[in-house]
């Protein structure tokens, strides 16, 4: 019907650009029917990944679910090697809880206190075949490991004209805040690590999702810096497959249907971003489509820019700074991409430009209340 009333616009001779108007309603209606297929779609693909478990779940949170996929991948594979501070004893999150006992200290371990000769151990074991799974304790100790990761593990590959490569390395590290951390044991440091070229940046935002992502990370052919929100280790419970199954990397998941504004972040702002949608529906009747995009690098940007191409709006949030954060980067994609498309400009919800504080966290925080009021301007200000 709405290819027939175009047609019938034409041959009473609208004008250029009232025919472009109603191209544009056409495609923007055919694209909603193409979104409601594609998050169905989605839905049987997660399905079929519960399958994948044979069917059968256990209730786990975080850090269990992520300890089971270390457990199967270590199972599953000798070349796999777990290492890292205080690893063998279960590492300080307690990830690791049982691994040694299990597998012996030849293949789960303990290391100096060390970052950068954790992951350039790492990097060795990879080139002659092995499938390393490094621990950083902490995200904000990563730093002195950067020239590592970034120049070596990242261009391994590249250097060598694909002799040799690292591309077995997976790299553990919790991040974000945690309520008590203070400025070392609370950043967000993976804007630094998307802009190298070769390196993979995961981050989970649930139990499932967690053990999925990681064994696709373990087995995956390129290094993985594979982010762990701390602060779900213990608080985020959910059922999760039995057994060994992967999440796809670089695919992002619409998890909430929505039709006014497109939502993205990843890792434990989509707890944040839920309720923030949740508050603009019940006070304000508007409908919030919730991204996660789960891989950072690389990005999926067709399902981000579908989804806005439908809503015309999109916030971005990510507890990291502002200035310089991967939010600027999917700001800028879906501006040049999306940009007839845009009823409103693109929101960016994150965390303030200083340390991290102790005492201000709260203040620093991008929460539900400054989220919500960012879904709220956006439709306001929308042409």
């Amino acid at each position: 019907r709405d290819e027939e009333h175009c047609s019938s616009q034409r041959r009473k001779g609208a004008t250029p650009m009232q025919r472009r108007g109603l191209s544009a309603v056409l495609r923007t209606r055919r694209l909603a029917r193409h979104v409601r297929a594609c998050s169905e779609m989605r839905r049987k693909t997660e399905a079929d990944v519960i399958a994948a478990g044979q069917g059968e779940t256990r209730s786990m949170n975080l850090f269990t679910a992520i300890n089971d996929a270390l457990d199967i991948a270590l199972g599953k594979d000798d070349e796999v090697y777990v290492f890292g501070e205080d690893v063998k004893f279960g590492g300080v999150f307690r990830c690791c809880i049982g691994l040694n006992e299990k597998y012996g200290d030849d293949r789960v371990f303990n290391t100096p206190l060390c970052e950068q000769g954790i992951i350039g151990f790492a990097i060795g074991a990879a080139a002659i075949g092995a499938k390393p799974v490094a621990e950083i304790q902490f995200a904000d100790y990563i730093h002195p490991a950067f020239d590592q990761i970034v120049n070596e593990a990242a261009k391994y590959r590249y250097r060598s004209g694909n002799e040799f490569n690292a591309g077995g390395v997976t790299i553990r590290t919790p991040y974000g805040a945690v309520g008590h951390g203070g400025h070392y044991h609370s950043q967000s440091p993976e804007a630094f690590f998307t802009h190298a070229a070769g390196l993979k940046v995961v981050v989970p935002r649930s139990p499932a999702q967690a053990k999925g992502l990681l064994l696709s990370s373990i087995f995956e052919p390129d290094p993985v810096l594979f982010m762990e929100p701390k602060w779900l280790y213990r608080t985020s419970v959910e059922e999760v497959p039995v057994g060994d199954y992967r999440i796809p990397l670089g695919e992002a998941e619409v998890i909430r249907a929505g039709s006014d504004v497109t939502i993205v972040g990843w890792g434990a702002q989509l707890q944040i971003l839920a309720k923030a949608a949740d508050m603009a529906m019940e006070k304000d009747g508007i409908s919030c489509e919730i991204i996660d995009l789960r891989t950072l690098t690389p990005w999926d940007e067709d399902t981000v820019c579908r989804s806005v191409e439908k809503t015309g709006r999109l916030v971005i949030s990510h507890e990291a700074p502002q200035h310089g954060g991967f939010g600027a980067e999917i700001s800028s994609t879906v501006q040049e991409k999306c940009f007839y498309h845009l009823q409103a400009p693109i929101q960016r919800i994150c965390g303030l430009d200083t340390p991290f504080p102790l005492i201000y966290e709260k203040l620093y925080m991008p929460d539900h209340l400054k989220n919500y009021e960012a879904i709220v301007q956006s439709v306001k200000d929308s042409c």
